[in-house]
């Protein structure tokens, strides 16, 4: 099959409009969630409800609107892995980390080391995708990458 047929066929898919919105982080302190994406990351806290036992947010990076985190917190939740090496993270099943782009990573990492943000590792290059990576963690596990172009 040809890649223009796949989008000509994707042209008649009913999802191919799909758009990413949110990913959504279960926390177990909702507080103290929204205010370490507020204080540590600098976001803005867009939206907040509640939903049964739990407390809900979208939060969003600085000057970013078009893909937000879904924070939902309280209630019983489980203990979340605690990751210190990349290398080991990659073993596990499921949804691994988030990544955003920045303009220098380097600049970025010694920012979030100076907010005293968890660092999972060392910033490094991938050039099979022209990229320079680093990763740090919340305080609750998850992860997230940061991204600059290096071609």
């Amino acid at each position: 099959m040809s890649d223009l047929t796949l989008r000509q066929d994707a042209a008649a898919n009913p999802i191919a409009s799909i758009r990413g919105h949110h990913i959504a982080i279960r926390v177990p302190d909702y507080e103290a969630a929204k205010n370490w994406y507020v204080e540590k990351l600098g976001f803005r806290v867009l939206q907040e409800w509640p939903f049964g036992d739990m407390n809900l947010a979208y939060v969003a990076p600085p000057h970013d609107d078009s893909f937000v985190i879904e924070l939902i917190g309280d209630g019983e939740a489980s203990e979340a892995p605690q990751y210190e090496d990349l290398g080991s993270s990659l073993r596990q099943p499921g949804h691994h980390h988030l990544c955003w782009n920045v303009n220098n990573v380097d600049e970025a990492i010694a920012y979030l080391a100076a907010q005293g943000v968890t660092l999972v590792g060392e910033p490094f290059e991938v050039e099979a995708i022209h990229r320079r990576l680093a990763f740090f963690a919340d305080p609750w596990g998850n992860l997230f990458e940061l991204a600059q172009a290096t071609a």
